[in-house]
């Protein structure tokens, strides 16, 4: 049985952006220690503020379109934010300049993210879904492993012109908002479900169930494990790799994301999402361990093509997870406290990785994610 339309439509939407913001991200925490002089504590700050952000937005944006009954406007609104603060990154000249453009390219993300995600499960049927944000999530990674390869390509021919790799980015999320402005269409269904009450209340919070506050607290516990992705970039030019070919790590991690993601989630569907969950949390355990041991680029770029393996078995399988388990009406709602509390929980991960990694050095922070991991698996094995 095929895919609704829509969730391709929304899987380009979704590779296209990627491919503009991993340009700009694969190469942004080494332009931030070698170009503009930060630390690593101030890498992780960067990166733990910026997705804070995109999650607080995402409890907004999904309570609105619950409310107003429409998903499609605030999508177009999310991403066209975020590719108009694409420009503030060639022409930052200073820590809080790059701040302050991610601060504002995650509030986009955090206005498209929950109503994103509330309108695949409303166009997808339930046997379908963990197909469906697995083919999204794997579609997104095209864009995240394409993103960093053209970096690279750009700097090894611009001779490490950071800027010029970050105005080139520019185009693709151009590209992006006009697929959602005419390739995106909402369902009758959803625009027909508008509320007059807001659902932020106390009889509506009551509906969303255990099933759902246990699969949040989950996430949130797995989420301090796996701290931002830009320490991966880190370790690699820490033990020894060129800025220009730092993106390669991205690669190899999204390369494996994306081939795995859509068969994990097509295996969740038949009934095997608890052991994919294990699964999951023991591919970020063994990464986590991979990373802290590391002596050359090529024990990293191992350590980065476990994280896919995790993030292609996780991160669709949460999301279907919490579509099941959220009231059709309440899905904005629920997707947005989801992102809420595991954005939370990444602001902590990423500050406490940046001081981990300057006080104690980058294998401790690697030996932390581990014993973070091993807590959400014994949570997670515990529970029957």
């Amino acid at each position: 049985m095929k895919l609704p339309k829509g969730v391709v439509a929304l899987g380009l939407v979704s590779l296209t952006m990627d491919l503009s913001s991993e340009m700009i991200h694969s190469l942004l925490p080494v332009f931030l220690v070698t170009v503009l002089g930060a630390s690593a504590m101030a890498v992780g700050t960067i990166e733990g503020i910026a997705e804070a952000t995109a999650s607080i937005a995402k409890v907004f944006s999904g309570v609105i379109s619950d409310w107003v009954g429409r998903r499609k406007p605030l999508v177009l609104i999310g991403y066209g934010m975020a590719a108009l603060t694409k420009p503030l990154f060639p022409l930052a000249t200073g820590v809080t300049a790059v701040l302050v453009a991610r601060f504002l390219d995650r509030i986009g993300k955090g206005i498209r993210g929950a109503p994103r995600d509330a309108l695949i499960a409303d166009i997808t049927p339930e046997a379908q879904r963990g197909a469906a944000y697995g083919l999204r999530q794997a579609m997104d990674t095209v864009g995240a492993f394409a993103g960093p390869l053209a970096a690279m390509g750009l700097m090894a021919a611009s001779h490490d012109d950071f800027r010029l790799v970050f105005w080139v980015a520019v185009l693709p999320a151009v590209i992006c908002v006009l697929l959602i402005a005419f390739g995106v269409e909402e369902p009758a269904a959803t625009r027909s479900a508008a509320r007059t009450q807001f659902p932020i209340s106390r009889a509506s919070l009551a509906r969303l169930t255990g099933r759902f506050w246990r699969v949040v607290a989950f996430a949130a516990v797995l989420t301090l494990a796996r701290f931002s992705e830009a320490f991966l970039l880190l370790r690699a030019e820490d033990v020894g790799l060129a800025p220009t070919w730092v993106p390669m790590i991205l690669i190899v991690m999204n390369v494996v994301y994306a081939a795995s993601a859509y068969p994990f989630g097509k295996f969740s569907d038949n009934g095997g999402r608890r052991t994919l969950l294990v699964w999951g949390v023991v591919f970020l355990i063994a990464a986590d361990l991979t990373l802290a041991l590391a002596a050359n680029v090529w024990v990293v770029g191992l350590g980065a093509a476990i994280w896919g393996l995790h993030i292609g078995a996780t991160q669709g399988l949460l999301s279907a997870l919490v579509a099941d388990a959220a009231p059709a009406d309440l899905r904005g709602t629920a997707f947005g406290v989801y992102n809420l509390v595991s954005g939370a929980a990444l602001l902590a991960a990423s500050v406490i990785a940046g001081g981990l990694w300057t006080w104690a050095g980058p294998a401790m922070t690697f030996y932390a994610g581990a014993v973070f991991s091993l807590v959400a698996l014994a949570g997670l094995v515990a529970r029957r």
